[in-house]
């Protein structure tokens, strides 16, 4: 420890130095960043925007990877913003999906000095201009009342559907704490336990009149956007299995072992990028795994076999359970007529007998389920798998194989609204370039540290490479650059602003005090005093 030559105080006060003189200088270096990430692939894309007063205010971008990304996994989006990650308090608003492998991934983000509608709408513009293959079929976020009227706005084909556990988690607050005690276990069944509009519908109404609560408005309120949050409602939209922004706080929690609300923005974005680099090298390794591994079958069947070579391991494992629980489902026949049939499929579980109603159309493959899991997850449910072993059909039908779902879900192109393909590289040789260069650099430094002479001529010689890079890196100047926004003269720095969602101020024990305003002894329990004034203590 005495051979290292400095301690942690010069550390912070090294990097209180290069904050310094790095003041005022922020915006410009965000920009230059991303200027420069466009000129390594013209697919970056970036817009960078300002209040009217020179002034930076917001910005988005979204790299050649993501916009891949969002070609083939781009049917369902995670909107949710987060806060505390840089120095100007500004809102971090990273729109995410999911893909082949359940994995959460990064589809573009932006940075937001106000939540307000028309700065949803901003950011939803820019998305659908960086984005291929237009809109997404479900966004899901939470309660807010301007990122809804904004997503009806930009996205109006898209469903919106509600954080549920945004939702069920207020019914403890909402409500009387009786009403919730007693009857919040019949409200969680209304809403998980029912397949059926009718069925929910129903339900909520007998639970809300035993507990006296048809005239709470919170449950009213809650009962009319039922489209949006009950699955009986919302299952028949495809959303991967998502019912709930969980996903999105979890990545927030991810990104912030990397980022602090001291950064500065150039800070946040090579922290953000460095934390999007591992959570990629995860879904590589995934890849890796399925293209030279096939899972292993617990059911030795044609259809399992099948579904092991074409799923990733992820959704393989998810479908083999599926085919698992199918074993104890049985048919029954409800009707029949000349083009199709209905069974009901029973099944116990949780000491219950559950029904689901399965439509099978004559002649041809196609069967729906009233579980909707096909629809809403991408996987075909264990009542659709039964009447399959039934009939004897021993391959999966090409209908019920999602491409998001496969291990090539990601083989083909992706091109932009006009035509150009986009790639995760510009250069296919840029790494083998960066390894060989790396490689050489090392030996050099290496024989110049043999001597003080070499490493004077090295110095010497970088310095003056160094200059002429600059010069041909810089180029002829252009103000307009891609589909930014961003010019030679560069926007001040951000004011530092207070965002609705941002948390309260922890309140010390002085200030909970004041806001009492009655003490207690604990000595003699009266008010008006406390144990260091109390009178039985004092007493001689």
């Amino acid at each position: 420890m005495d051979k290292i030559g400095f301690i942690k105080k010069d550390i912070y006060n090294l990097e209180c130095s290069v904050n310094g003189k790095l003041r005022n200088h922020d915006v410009e270096l965000v920009t230059e960043y991303f200027m420069a990430e466009q000129k390594k692939n013209e697919a970056f894309y970036f817009k960078i925007e300002g209040d009217g007063h020179d002034r930076f205010s917001r910005c988005f971008w979204a790299d050649a990877t993501s916009r891949r990304a969002y070609g083939f996994y781009g049917d369902v989006v995670v909107f949710d913003t987060t806060f505390n990650t840089n120095r100007y308090d500004l809102t971090f608003a990273p729109m995410l999906g999911v893909n082949n492998h359940g994995q959460t991934i990064v589809l573009a983000c932006a940075f937001l000095s106000k939540e307000t509608t028309e700065s949803f709408v901003w950011m939803f513009e820019e998305f659908k201009k960086a984005m291929p293959g237009g809109e997404p079929k479900t966004i899901i976020t939470d309660q807010d009342a301007a990122m809804a009227i904004a997503i009806s706005i930009a996205f109006p084909t898209t469903f919106h559907r509600l954080c549920i556990w945004h939702i069920t988690s207020k019914f403890a607050v909402k409500l009387p704490r009786d009403a919730y005690n007693e009857y919040w276990r019949e409200f969680q069944k209304a809403i998980w336990d029912t397949d059926h509009k009718d069925e929910f519908d129903a339900k909520w109404n007998i639970v809300v009149t035993k507990a006296g609560l048809t005239d709470h408005p919170w449950l009213s309120s809650m009962f009319d956007l039922r489209e949006s949050w009950v699955p009986a409602y919302a299952r028949q939209f495809f959303a991967a299995g998502m019912s709930s922004s969980q996903r999105a706080e979890g990545s927030h929690g991810f990104f912030k072992q990397y980022i602090s609300r001291r950064n500065s923005l150039m800070d946040f974005i090579i922290r953000f990028e460095r934390a999007l680099s591992h959570q990629r090298e995860k879904e590589l390794v995934a890849d890796h795994v399925d293209a030279f591994e096939v899972a292993q079958c617990l059911l030795p069947m044609p259809m399992n076999k099948q579904m092991a070579t074409l799923y990733t391991r992820t959704m393989f494992q998810k479908f083999e359970q599926e085919l698992i629980e199918s074993t104890a489902c049985f048919l029954e026949l409800k009707t029949e007529d000349a083009c199709k049939v209905v069974f009901n499929v029973s099944e116990r579980k949780n000491w219950e007998t559950r029904v689901a109603e399965v439509v099978y159309v004559k002649d041809s493959d196609h069967a729906s389920c009233s579980c909707q899991r096909f629809e809403f997850v991408g996987i075909i449910c264990k009542h659709i798998l039964a009447l399959f072993r039934r009939d004897q059909i021993e391959y999966m039908p090409e209908k019920y194989i999602l491409k998001r779902r496969k291990k090539t879900a990601k083989c083909g192109l992706v091109s932009d609204a006009n035509g150009k393909e986009i790639k995760d590289c510009a250069d296919p040789g840029l790494l083998i370039k960066r390894s060989t260069m790396s490689r050489l650099a090392s030996d050099v430094v290496e024989d110049a540290l043999m001597s003080e002479e070499g490493c004077e001529v090295l110095s010497e010689t970088l310095k003056s490479l160094q200059v002429k890079l600059k010069l041909l890196k810089d180029g002829p100047s252009n103000n307009e650059v891609g589909g930014s926004s961003s010019q030679t003269q560069y926007m001040k720095d951000p004011k530092r602003v207070r965002c609705k969602g941002r948390s309260k101020g922890v309140t010390g024990a002085k200030e909970k005090a004041m806001k009492r305003g009655i003490r207690h002894c604990r000595e003699c329990g009266h008010i008006g005093h406390d144990r260091r004034q109390c009178p039985a203590l004092n007493t001689p």
